[in-house]
This record gives C-alpha cells, sequence and structure tokens, in this order.
C-alpha cells in the first residue's frame, strides 16, 4: 500500500523515519520514495501511526495496542522527538489498562501471535501471561470478574444486578473456579502451554489445571467427542474456522499428555481412554501411547466395559479389539497396585470381598477384566493365548466368583469349536470350580463343550457346596430349638416376635428337605457313573476308581458317593442333569470294549 505523506509531520516525531527520509533525499531530490517491508502490524497499523504523527487522536484498544508499540519501537518514537510520543501513550495504556482487565490482557496477548518476536522483545508477552494467571489464580468473586467482563449484568455497589441504572433487587451468581477455562481456550497452543506453565508455577490446583487441558483437548480434537453421551458437554471444533490438520492435532495431543499432571483421579478415565484412541488413530509416538497406558493403568479401576472396547487401528486387523493394549494396561495396574499395597489373599477374604458394600480396586478391575473377555471372545482371531494370557494376569485372589470367568470361556468355545480336546482343558484350568456358583455349576454340568473332567470336577464340588449348605441349615435349627424353652417365658409379651421365628424355622426346614433330596439325587448318579466307570476296569474296579480319581484331579471319599436309601423319598425330578455325561461315558465304553 502507498501513503502520499509530508516529510516533517513523520521526521518530527520519529527516529527511524528521519533516518530513511534523509537518506532518500540524497539519492532523489524531486521524489522521495521509502519502502518499510518490516514493519509490525503491516499497513493497517503504519496509518495509525501516519494519523497520529499529523495530530490526529488515536482511539487505543487492546486490540490495536500491541501493534501501535510495537510499531512505535521499530519507528524509534520516544520522547526525544516530541512530549507524550506514541511509546509512551501506549505503554501508558498497556500497564493501566489492559494489563488489569481479564479480557483485555486476553485480547493483547491473542494479537501478540501475528508479531511474536517483536513482542517478545518488549515482553509484552510475557507481561500479558502474568496478568492472565494472577486472575485466574484469584476467586472472581472478590473482584467481581468475570461477572461484568463476560458481557454479564452491572452491579449496584451494594452487589446487586442493575437494568438500565437500576437496582433489581437480584444478586449476581458466583463465579466458579473453571470460568476462565473458555476464553483461554481460544489461545493458540505456544501461547496456551506458556500460560498453563506459568499458572502451576503459582500454585494453582492441580485439578483445575487438568480441567482446563481437558476443556481445551476436546475442543480442538474431535475424535474425544465422537463417543460423549451427553450433548450439553460437546464442543464445536475450533468455531474460527476449519478443524486443525491431523498433524496438528497430533502435536496438540502430545502437548496435552505433557502438560496433564500425573496425579491419579484428575481426569476421567473416560477422558484418557479417548485420548488413547485418538492418539492411535493420529499414529502418535509410542513414548506417548504409553504414557497413555501407564495413566489409565493408574484408574483402571473407574473404566467402564465401553472405554476397553477399543478397535484394532493396525494394519494388519488381526483382532477386532485392541487384547495387547489391554493386557498393557492391565499389567501397569497390577504393577501400581503391588506398589501402593493393594488387595492381597493375606489382607482380603472371600466374606469380606462379597459383603463389603464397596469393592476393592482391583476386585472391580476383576470383573471388568471378565466383562471384557466376554465381549471379545466371540472374535474368531482372537488366538487361544491372547484370551489365556488376559484371564490369567488377574490374580485369583480378585476373583470372588469365577461365574464371570466361565462365561468368558464357555463364551470363547462356542465360538472356537475346532479347539482341540487338550486346549479346552487347557483353558478350563483358568477357573476354579470351586468358587462357581450353584448357578453357574448347574450350566456348566449340562454343557457339551466343557471336557468330561471339568464337568466332574464341577459335580464334585457342587455336592459339596449343597452337604455344605445343608450343614449350616441343621445349625440354625439346633440353634433355634434350643432357644426355644428360653423364649417360652416371654411369650406373653413377644408372642409376634415368637410367631414371626417359628415360620421363619418352618421355611428354613422346607429349604432342608429340598436340599436333602436334591444331594440325596446327586449321590445316585454319582454311584451310577462310578458303576459306569468301573465297568470300563474290567474286573478292576477299585483300582479303576482310585486312578480316575486321580486323573479328575481330586479324592471322592466312599460315603460322598453312598446314596441313603431309607433317608430321603425316591424321586428323580432332576435326574435328567447327567444324561449328556453318560452319553459320553457310553461312547468311552463302547470304543474301548468291542464285545460290550
Amino acid at each position: 500500500m502507498s501513503f502520499h505523506l509530508h516529510k516533517f509531520p513523520l521526521l518530527s516525531r520519529s527516529g527511524a523515519m528521519e533516518r530513511l527520509i534523509a537518506e532518500a533525499s540524497e539519492k532523489a531530490e524531486e521524489k522521495c520514495i521509502i519502502n518499510l517491508l518490516d514493519i509490525p502490524g503491516g499497513a493497517k497499523t503504519f496509518e495509525l501511526v501516519a494519523k497520529f504523527c499529523y495530530g490526529v487522536k488515536l482511539e487505543l484498544t487492546a486490540s490495536n495496542v500491541v501493534y501501535l508499540r510495537c510499531a512505535a519501537e521499530h519507528l524509534e518514537m520516544t520522547e526525544e522527538y516530541g512530549d507524550g510520543n506514541l511509546i509512551t501513550q501506549t505503554e501508558t495504556f498497556l500497564n493501566q489498562v489492559v494489563l488489569r482487565n481479564w479480557k483485555d490482557s486476553l485480547k493483547a496477548l491473542q494479537t501478540c501471535d501475528d508479531i511474536l518476536p517483536y513482542a517478545e522483545e518488549l515482553n509484552i508477552t510475557k507481561r500479558c501471561i502474568e496478568s492472565l494467571a494472577v486472575k485466574a489464580s484469584t476467586d472472581p468473586n472478590l473482584f467481581g470478574w468475570p461477572v461484568v467482563e463476560h458481557g454479564g449484568p452491572m452491579q449496584s455497589p451494594g452487589g446487586s444486578v442493575l437494568w438500565n441504572g437500576i437496582s433489581t433487587g437480584a444478586r449476581p451468581k458466583n463465579s466458579t473456579s473453571d470460568w476462565w477455562y473458555e476464553d483461554v481456550s481460544t489461545l493458540s497452543l505456544p501461547l496456551y502451554k506458556r500460560l498453563i506453565d506459568v499458572m502451576e508455577s503459582r500454585g494453582i490446583r492441580q485439578e483445575i489445571i487438568a480441567g482446563s487441558l481437558t476443556f481445551y483437548a476436546k475442543k480442538y480434537l474431535p475424535g474425544l467427542n465422537r463417543r460423549q453421551g451427553d450433548s450439553s458437554t460437546r464442543l464445536a471444533p475450533v468455531a474460527l474456522g476449519a478443524p486443525p490438520s491431523e498433524e496438528e492435532q497430533k502435536l496438540l495431543l502430545e502437548e496435552i499428555d505433557k502438560l496433564l499432571p500425573v496425579q491419579k483421579g484428575l481426569v476421567s478415565a473416560k477422558f484418557l481412554f479417548g485420548l488413547l484412541r485418538t492418539a492411535m488413530i493420529l499414529k502418535a509416538s509410542p513414548s506417548c501411547i504409553s504414557k497413555l497406558e501407564k495413566r489409565i493403568g493408574m484408574q483402571l479401576d473407574q473404566a467402564t466395559l465401553e472405554d476397553l472396547l477399543m478397535p484394532n487401528f493396525s494394519y494388519s486387523m488381526e483382532t477386532l479389539y485392541n487384547v495387547e493394549c489391554v493386557q498393557r494396561i492391565l499389567d501397569h495396574f497390577l504393577a501400581m497396585d503391588q506398589i501402593t499395597g493393594g488387595a492381597s489373599p493375606c489382607s482380603v477374604d472371600d466374606g469380606q470381598l462379597l459383603g463389603s458394600p464397596s469393592l476393592t480396586p482391583i476386585t472391580m478391575v476383576a470383573k471388568l477384566i471378565d466383562g471384557y473377555l466376554a465381549e471379545v471372545a466371540p472374535d474368531v482371531n482372537l488366538k487361544l493365548p491372547k484370551f489365556q494370557k488376559l484371564a490369567a494376569t488377574v490374580p485369583d485372589y480378585a476373583r470372588p466368583l469365577d461365574d464371570g470367568l466361565y462365561r468368558a470361556i464357555d463364551i470363547y468355545l462356542k465360538s472356537h469349536p475346532w479347539l482341540a480336546e487338550s486346549d479346552r482343558e487347557q483353558l478350563c484350568r483358568l477357573m476354579d470350580c470351586q468358587k462357581l456358583s450353584l448357578e453357574a455349576c448347574t450350566h456348566a454340568a449340562q454343557n457339551e463343550r466343557l471336557p468330561l473332567r471339568i464337568i466332574v470336577q464341577v459335580l464334585f464340588f457342587e455336592q459339596l457346596q449343597l452337604r455344605t449348605s445343608i450343614a449350616g441349615c441343621f445349625l440354625v435349627s439346633d440353634n433355634l430349638d434350643g432357644s426355644r424353652p428360653l423364649r417360652s417365658g416371654f411369650a406373653g409379651s413377644n408372642e409376634g416376635g415368637w410367631a414371626s421365628t417359628v415360620r421363619e424355622n418352618q421355611v428354613l426346614k422346607v429349604g432342608m428337605d429340598n436340599m436333602r433330596m436334591r444331594v440325596s439325587e446327586l449321590e445316585k448318579e454319582c454311584s451310577n457313573m462310578k458303576q459306569e466307570i468301573e465297568k470300563l476296569g474290567r474286573g478292576k474296579p477299585s483300582s479303576t476308581w482310585g486312578n480316575v480319581s486321580k486323573k479328575f484331579g481330586f479324592k471322592l471319599k466312599s460315603q460322598m458317593c453312598s446314596a441313603q436309601e431309607g433317608s430321603v423319598s425316591n424321586q428323580n425330578n432332576h435326574s435328567g442333569k447327567l444324561e449328556k455325561v453318560k452319553d459320553r461315558h457310553g461312547k468311552h465304553k463302547n470304543n474301548l470294549s468291542p464285545d460290550g
């Protein structure tokens, strides 16, 4: 842009213009042409400088003061060339107006991006950042901002809201600690990073810093908002224009990872999983992905099953979900659990885990992993070693019951029918049959997909559970019977309580009768199995039964398999439970005895 100006107004205010005009006048007597290629702020700023030189009063604002201050310094508009020169006026406006106001400080800092080298040389950037950090670390309710500066209603000296200068009596809302999140999210990444560093050095709480980083990341990383359930938390990506490129997003994500405090629980597990998923899509550095996995591992007990179901973004697409990543996260969690002295077999027993209202983190993670295994089990490309490794990584004491693990194993066996018998047995060894509930035992005993050895173990431990339950019921019954004479003396005053106790006793007796019948049926079935297996031994029943018992991994006492014929009724309502097992025994028998 060309400016046709007089020499004297310019050289009377600017040392640089005086020198350039003198040099140009020596070269050309008629026309004096000066080329200004590096004026901070460009032609628009120079136009304001020229008006100032002509004596026109400038309107200084937070949007133009940084450009004018840098241009005045570049043109040497000092007090030597007139009182109240442009350097003095802009510096005074910066210190007394801009830096005392949150919005103006923010606007001035944003303009520093365009002329950063000049602004850095004059410490304008540093002063704006310090001003913002001080205001963000101070309770805004003490000074009335950001209520006024955010376009809110004016306040009277008494604190009530004003409407057209008239007090309405309404009280303004108190600002929370996150009032500045949206404002600073308009800064570029380098300036935002410097602001966060200064805020940390001033002692702002880590959770507030983490909240700002979360807000900033959600605004500029569109991938983080794709799985947000609450529409109120969604942020439109970059309101000023198109979303940042993939390379810019990758750089931003890596910087956010570096700035995030390491302390556990400052950000949600869902947000960390979103960062990890986005990092894999953008192919972030391995160190960034590893750090995110460790962060998630620190608070894996706060995650949900939906968080764990991360698609596999590799080119090979070996499996549908990224099982290796979950394995690494689980390893980090267990390592941290040992360091922090988490639950162990010595400190937590089964009763405490089952009865406590709040489960320990390791137990919550075990339940989460079992659910994850059930979700990934239908994937036909999931290899057995990966499935086994993930299931076996969870310590035994972390699972009060193995029902979840049994469900995952059953789904895997159903989706992989081609597995060899040895592989099936090896997979089923992951679960402890003693830790299956009665419902799971009933299902497992009829499950064709389980190996025969496992089914027999399930039946054995189911019988033990029933015997233990019956023994407990007998104990309760004896206690109630023994307390009856003691309570008879208070029948007149506690008739209602005694009647309820009698009813409860009757209910318990009915339950005991049902369990006796069930145990009797199981004993008969066990006895029939013993006879079938003895027939396979060709005249060596005792030694064959002993060998089979050792093969199945337990020892059966003779009294366990002897049915008490006289004490229970001969009902066979549930005798069909082992029909499929007997059929399989019959097949073995036909194969082993050709004349049978």
